[in-house]
């Protein structure tokens, strides 16, 4: 064996061949089986025909929990373009309340004037009303009806025994509603039962 040979029949195992795995090399190697052994068991599928069925029962389940939202969510948006359609116009139509007002003034204070004139006024009013009342708003009408604190401010009480007591007797300013949605209460003046003083004892 010539000299430069010699020493050259060691093991020709590599360094890195021949190296022992590190610890993270090893937890690696662990995690990457494990991983490996769960898609295998995820792509099998049902083991059985119950539990086949079981997966369908709960896709069922999942699948109409889903519509069952959908639907809700379509309907609450539908509700929602209506309310706005709906009520769109309300800041529009609460300031032409004071002018409807001005126009029942005027109306009132026309009862003695010229025929034409009266006439005039209330031709111009009624038309400005049936306006209103095609976009949805709707005077409230309170003579005569129990007070409802939803619809009526009571601006004051009247002693009467011509109505029965919480009855509505006078209408100070119209109150309006727009799609039922109150805009602006009646103010009004509401019965009151008598006081009646008791008469002193015969002595």
């Amino acid at each position: 064996m010539n000299f430069w040979q010699m020493g050259k029949k060691k093991d020709k195992k590599t360094p890195v061949e021949g190296m022992e795995p590190t610890a993270l090399e090893k937890l690696l190697a662990e995690k990457a089986a494990l991983e490996t052994d769960e898609e295998e068991e995820a792509s099998t599928g049902p083991k059985n025909m119950k539990e086949a069925q079981e997966q369908i029962a709960e896709v069922n389940e999942r699948l109409l929990r889903l519509i069952a939202e959908y639907d809700n969510f379509r309907k609450r948006s539908q509700r929602d373009k209506d309310e706005a359609r709906l009520f769109a116009n309300q800041n529009l139509i609460e300031k032409q309340i004071p002018i409807l007002d001005n126009f029942e003034m005027a109306l009132a204070a026309a009862q003695d004037a010229d025929p034409a004139i009266r006439d005039g006024v209330q031709m111009i009013y009624d038309q400005f009303l049936s306006v209103l009342k095609e976009a949805g708003m709707e005077p409230i009408d309170s003579v005569g009806v129990p007070f409802d604190p939803n619809f009526h401010e009571a601006i004051s009480q009247q002693e009467t025994s011509e109505a029965e007591e919480g009855t509505v007797l006078e209408q100070v300013q119209r109150g309006y509603q727009l799609s039922g949605r109150l805009v602006r209460p009646a103010r009004v003046v509401v019965a009151k039962a008598p006081v009646t003083v008791a008469e002193p004892a015969d002595e």
